[in-house]
């Protein structure tokens, strides 16, 4: 029985109950704690885990090609959503900045002048074109030159805003 997440029945659910129970939790807040933290964390890996084998039981019935560079595979890989909670627990606490999920991919914009030298750190990159800042685990390739634009991007992975100022502002975005 899950203590923290409540009807989770697909991956970007359990992301986006994970940023908000990490932004109620997380040690740097005023009701947060390490406990608190650690246990919301475990939760995710066993609901992780479900829905990773309830992904591959489905796939391997419908005999879909399994390789990782498929988005929809990539996304239930431990090691890239481990990264990407990893890098989203050290930018969660940031004010003034809007953190948006899409895909694999972590995306900033806002007031981000502050802490450019800290997201660099953490090997974020500079988008010019679109004015934020981004974060992708090594394994994404790009396949091709063409330039999407941000909307195009939001619409083929779907997307989660994150508001770090402390409102329940959340919009999801489907393919």
């Amino acid at each position: 029985m899950a203590k923290y997440f409540k009807d989770i029945n697909t991956l970007e659910e359990l992301r986006r109950q994970y940023r908000d129970l990490l932004k109620k939790f997380h040690p740097n807040n005023a009701n947060g704690s390490t406990q608190a933290t650690q246990e919301v964390n475990a939760e995710y890996d066993r609901l992780f885990k479900v829905l990773k084998d309830s992904h591959e039981s489905k796939a391997t019935d419908n005999n879909e090609n399994n390789t990782k560079t498929d988005f929809n595979n990539m996304k239930y890989d431990f090691s890239e959503d481990a990264k990407l909670r990893e890098v989203l627990q050290q930018i969660i606490t940031f004010e003034g900045i809007n953190i948006e999920i899409v895909g694999c991919w972590i995306w900033v914009d806002g007031n981000t002048y502050e802490y450019k030298d800290t997201l660099k750190g953490i090997g974020f990159k500079w988008a010019r074109e679109k004015k934020k800042w981004y974060f992708h685990t090594e394994t994404f390739k790009k396949r091709s030159h063409k330039k999407l634009s941000t909307e195009d991007i939001r619409n083929y992975y779907g997307s989660t805003e994150v508001a770090t100022d402390g409102t329940k502002r959340l919009k999801q975005a489907f393919a």
